[in-house]
């Protein structure tokens, strides 16, 4: 059956149409051949973990209290894992150091048991995971004879870089493609200057916290509210792959701000129900409002990224609608210098980082005044629950029908 379903899922991820031998993609894909992510070798690695642990699968003889204290322990042995992989960059890149190789001999020896003990652990973690997101979707309406199609699944791995084309004068993604996973910051730049020389375009390689392959590929995190919402959020694009919004992924940036938008909704929701129901201590506290002066006025907000980052979307708009690329441009790289100021360590803030996170619309920011993203948040607010609100966002391939959606609403409440 996961077998079935992946070649299914794979059958529908993949593009009808091949690009003309001249096309700008055809001849990225060709100037970035040997640079490429191997998803051949990485699914049957992954499926073939997933096979063999699925025939023991120990997590069903867990009580529910164990499931939970296991999956906790294992997101504090990768918190381990990152504290002591970081203490070792940190004495490599130390020039006081004469021989980091015998500095870091014992460190370099408790990372190997650490991760060896990781690797007995990843599986049943994993399983632990999906079971517990799969219960909340079943509660909120999303399973077929009580079953989750498609089955929740994902895997911890290093995840491929993402690279992101886009044209100068507008923002729009034109092209991506999966590039290898460990790619250095110099190579990035290289990539990127090469790209953008020889096809006179925006890029940016980017790293990503997910991608949904089958089983999604999941960053390493110990943060269980982050995993948890990731992995809802990748389910949701499996949810969504056989259907019309996940067909038109690829065909407009209206479809994919669509797509991305409601998995970002999906994630949200269907995490925090997970973290209230499993792991309330984790539950965030409630936002207060800012305090006040003695005057009744609030104190000068804090450095706001979100809004920042909208009204910086807000006037390249502007600036490349009125056809100055190189202003648009210069501006750009004066607000990456105000956000890193502000501790937000932007490398590169270009037309290539928009079209990318600009389709990520839930909340306000990089996305600027694109109506899209707000209509699919006035849409949730108007359906009954989520199941409804996913099952009709997934007809929807276009903003005008979006809207047509909203209309049909708002006369039936």
């Amino acid at each position: 059956m996961t077998l079935i379903l992946v070649l299914f899922v794979l059958m529908f991820s993949l593009d009808g149409e091949g690009s003309a031998p001249g096309d700008i993609t055809a001849q990225i894909y060709r100037r970035l051949t040997g640079l490429q992510f191997n998803f051949t070798e990485w699914e049957l690695n992954a499926l073939g973990g997933k096979l063999a642990h699925s025939l023991a699968a120990p997590q069903r003889y867990m009580d529910e209290e164990t499931r939970q204290k296991f999956f906790l322990n294992y997101l504090q042995l990768v918190a381990q894992i990152q504290r002591l992989d970081q203490e070792i960059n940190r004495i490599y890149t130390d020039p006081d150091t004469d021989d980091p190789a015998v500095a870091t001999a014992e460190l370099r020896t408790q990372l190997v048991e650490l991760r060896e003990m990781e690797d007995s652990q990843q599986l049943i973690a994993e399983a632990i995971l999906q079971e517990q997101v799969s219960s909340i979707l079943i509660d909120e309406g999303f399973s077929a004879l009580g079953e989750i199609l498609p089955a929740v699944s994902s895997h911890f791995t290093p995840l491929p870089m993402l690279l992101i084309v886009s044209p100068r004068d507008r923002i729009e993604r034109i092209y991506s493609l999966n590039l290898e996973h460990g790619l250095n910051t110099a190579e990035q730049e290289e990539i990127e200057t090469t790209i953008a020389t020889e096809y006179d375009v925006s890029s940016l390689v980017t790293r990503i916290g997910g991608l949904s392959a089958y089983p999604a590929m999941l960053l390493e995190s110990s943060s269980p509210n982050w995993v948890i919402e990731v992995t809802a959020h990748e389910w949701t694009h499996h949810y969504l792959t056989p259907r019309p919004l996940g067909w038109n992924y690829d065909t407009s940036g209206e479809a994919r701000t669509m797509n991305e938008t409601v998995a970002n909704i999906v994630g949200k929701e269907i995490g925090s129900a997970v973290i209230a129901r499993y792991y309330p201590e984790f539950v965030p506290p409630e936002t207060s409002p800012p305090p006040s002066n003695a005057d009744g006025d609030s104190t000068p907000p804090v450095f706001d990224f979100r809004a920042e980052m909208r009204e910086t979307r807000i006037e390249v708009d502007r600036l490349l609608a009125a056809g100055d690329i190189e202003g648009a441009e210069d501006y750009m790289e004066d607000r990456r210098q105000v956000f890193v100021e502000h501790g937000y360590w932007i490398r590169k803030l270009n037309q290539a980082y928009f079209a990318f996170h600009g389709a990520y619309a839930d909340e306000p920011g990089a996305a600027g005044e694109d109506p899209v993203g707000p209509a699919v948040r006035e849409f949730r607010e108007q359906s009954p629950d989520l199941r409804t609100f996913v099952r009709r966002m997934s007809r929807v391939t276009t903003f005008a029908e979006l809207e047509e959606l909203i209309e049909e609403s708002q006369e039936t409440q």
